[in-house]
């Protein structure tokens, strides 16, 4: 018996096969758990990679600016599991000149893509995935340990600060209709996010020395473990948590 046999999972943001969300998406489906994928832009890119699972699922057309696309994200979610136990959110987007180093010159309308795209979406996206959700469910999103101001990462940490705010407000609303709302605070990992992040080796460089337990910066599955358990109910009384799978580095000084 899997660990998510009969749930039925969205997720969102499977990019490439080295993203988190596609080895949540695999690992899910070898559980148990049936999933529909979301796209943004290149829904084809995202068609081919869903085939690279071991079940390909259906892929929707998600632009978490777009308010008709919320709008209607249920009743076409709906169309293929007909309900939701879990939503993965793994969505998160900054412009270059949020990024890098130019955290004083970056303009206020940067700054609202970026806290729109990644931090308001955690919300919006659970809100319109409500009418399919029923107690017990729960909601995983990715984060970037807000706690500390890292180099070249500027706004996107800010909006990643949001995030963790934000995902406690809806643990404290979502908590009322039974649903767990959790985050999973991941170490850096070659990704395409992180290919989009100027001066990302800065990570790659200190991450796996200053890390107890050491760090692949190239392995997503301990990350995806952590959402899939998440998801499951195996945390029934958890909610407003972050989980980090980072090799220890957060609890480190220095």
């Amino acid at each position: 018996m899997g660990l998510l046999d009969g749930k039925r999972l969205l997720v969102t943001g499977v990019l490439t096969d080295s993203s988190i969300a596609f080895n949540v998406a695999k690992l899910a489906q070898e559980e148990g758990a049936q999933v529909v994928l979301t796209g943004f832009g290149r829904l084809s890119l995202v068609e081919r990679i869903a085939k690279r699972l071991p079940e390909p699922p259906p892929v929707i057309e998600l632009d978490v600016q777009n308010t008709e696309h919320l709008d209607t994200l249920a009743d076409r979610v709906g169309e293929h599991l007909g309900g939701l136990d879990g939503v993965v959110h793994s969505i998160g987007f900054a412009p270059q000149t949020a990024l890098g180093g130019n955290f004083l010159n970056t303009s206020w309308e940067d700054v609202a893509t970026a806290v729109h795209v990644s931090t308001y979406s955690f919300k919006s996206l659970a809100v319109a995935c409500l009418p399919l959700m029923k107690e017990g469910g729960a909601v995983v999103g990715l984060d970037f340990d807000a706690t500390k101001a890292w180099p070249v990462y500027d706004w996107m940490g800010v909006a990643k600060a949001g995030l963790e705010s934000c995902s406690r407000y809806l643990a404290r609303d979502l908590g009322k209709q039974g649903i767990r709302v959790n985050l999973v605070a991941a170490g850096p990992l070659r990704t395409m996010a992180a290919k989009s992040i100027p001066g990302f080796k800065e990570f790659e460089e200190s991450w796996p020395a200053k890390a107890p337990l050491g760090w692949d910066l190239t392995d997503t599955a301990p990350a995806a473990r952590a959402c899939v358990a998440l998801l499951s109910d195996w945390f029934p009384a958890t909610t407003g948590e972050i989980v980090h799978v980072d090799g220890g580095v957060h609890a480190m000084g220095g």
